[in-house]
């Protein structure tokens, strides 16, 4: 490769089979003031794409490998917007002109090549991308009114969550997003993906906290034929599954330690081994993180790394919960409602301003994923037209009735739960769970949702109480 050394000048990627012609190309190019990479093909060429990040691709059409055809279907593939111009042969200016036509590159250029007429194609090339590029970043503008993909908000948090998106999405940055259960991580993680560069490739999230501790690695790393039992064939991992694109790791915190500890080997390496293999291999994967525990405490209490807290940490985005912006509810709804008359085939058009009024009382302990469970119910029960407060739940919005009765230990009433001094932090993490086991008639998932943690990190709260506990919350 034969950089420039200016790290601000245009970057021209030139790749062509014939080594005195990229040579020569390369050094005049360079002598008109910009950054020059070579590649011998366009195998080459597209792996050196994303290291050298080109403003302008100069290919030849007939290399072997990958020619310059397919190079370019594969950057259209990925959505890349890079401007290319086509060399050619003057056998070849109809695979060239097919090659404008149908792969959308910039020009082409016959040899012997003109150096006048080059560098004036550069010049013009150039500037189409840094057009190109101004007019995604207006169109993505428009999605920072309020919506942002599928995160919907009007309110003073969520329009700082979508200023802090819109700073980070751009990076290669490592992003941690913290919040609490059901506030949407996923869906910003989703939005961050598609502003970014690597918006052509590959989405992955998995959930450490749904995934057993024995498949955690082989879900993340992959595995070899006969690595363990069970392991009858290879298995590509998360990270090779979203090469070029985001992976997203949620619920951080409930990822085994010992597993977190070979996370960040490859986060600081970016080289993956299969579990039982041999060879490691690159992987170029931005990687996004996202708890509903906050980080400190997880911290303190030996569930995640700290050093690998700061890896990830990069760029923090904290999601405020729903009822901290009620505001933004009426416009939440009506995306719900849209996407659900698309889900369930209803037609319903709004909601009655009661039914809103309603919505904007509840306190929404299980945040927008308890909004969307609301409004999903009363979508299928309506159908069509306008959701009424027949639709609701008879109690919903209504004054909460008096919870059970708390533990011995505990002090309640109708407005909660009284903590006597001298209570400590343990029991009253006790009694608080159990309560909430109580009051949802031992629904634990629903009660995970409402006390924030995930539904494995509730089960393990349960085994700590002891068999007495357990059994009062199986019965």
């Amino acid at each position: 490769m034969n950089e420039s050394q200016s790290p601000n000048a245009t970057r021209i990627l030139i790749a062509d089979d014939e080594e005195n012609q990229r040579v020569g190309l390369a050094s005049m190019i360079s002598g008109w003031g910009f950054a020059t990479a070579t590649a011998f093909d366009g195998q080459d060429a597209w792996e050196k794409i994303s290291e050298f990040e080109p403003h302008v691709l100069l290919t030849d059409v007939m290399m072997p490998r990958m020619d310059g055809s397919e190079l370019l279907r594969r950057l259209n593939s990925s959505g890349s917007r890079i401007p290319a111009i086509v060399i050619t042969a003057f056998g070849n200016i109809e695979t060239a002109l097919t090659t404008m036509h149908d792969l959308g590159a910039f020009w082409f250029l016959e040899k012997p090549i003109q150096p006048r007429v080059l560098r004036f194609l550069l010049e013009r090339a150039t500037q189409h991308g840094r057009l190109a590029e101004e007019a995604e970043r207006l169109h993505r503008q428009l999605a920072y009114q309020g919506v942002l993909g599928e995160v919907v908000g009007n309110s003073e948090p969520m329009q700082q969550v979508f200023s802090l998106v819109r700073q980070v999405a751009p990076t290669k940055a490592a992003v941690l997003i913290t919040g609490e259960s059901g506030t949407g991580k996923e869906m910003v993680a989703r939005a961050i993906h598609q502003l970014s560069p690597r918006n052509g490739g590959p989405f992955v999230a998995i959930n450490c906290a749904a995934m057993p501790e024995t498949l955690m690695e082989s879900e993340l790393f992959g595995h070899e034929k006969g690595a363990f039992t069970g392991a009858v064939e290879r298995r590509a991992g998360c990270f090779e599954l979203a090469q070029g694109g985001t992976l997203l790791l949620d619920e951080l915190a409930e990822m085994p330690i010992g597993t977190q500890a070979k996370l960040l080997r490859v986060l600081e390496d970016s080289r993956v081994r299969r579990l039982g293999g041999k060879t490691e291999m690159m992987v170029d994967v931005r990687v996004i993180a996202a708890t509903n525990r906050p980080p400190e405490e997880a911290i303190k209490k030996g569930m995640l790394r700290e050093d690998l807290y700061y890896r990830l940490n990069v760029f923090g985005i904290e999601l405020p919960p729903l009822r901290r912006r009620l505001d933004d509810i009426p416009a939440l709804a009506e995306a719900i409602v849209r996407d659900l008359n698309l889900k369930h085939g209803t037609r319903v058009t709004g909601l009655d301003p009661e039914v809103l009024a309603r919505l904007q009382r509840h306190n929404w302990p299980g945040n927008v994923r308890e909004l969307r469970n609301v409004l999903e119910r009363a979508n299928i029960v309506a159908g069509s037209g306008t959701i009424g407060v027949q639709h609701l739940p008879a109690t919903f919005g209504m004054a909460a009735a008096t919870p059970p009765a708390p533990p011995a230990s505990m002090g309640g009433g109708p407005d909660g739960i009284h903590i006597p001094v001298g209570t400590t932090v343990e029991q009253a993490e006790k009694s608080l769970i159990l309560m909430t086991l109580a009051h949802t008639k031992n629904n634990k998932t629903r009660a995970a949702e409402i006390l924030g943690i995930s539904l494995k990190t509730l089960f393990n709260k349960l085994k700590e109480y002891g068999s007495d506990s357990a059994s009062a919350a199986e019965a």
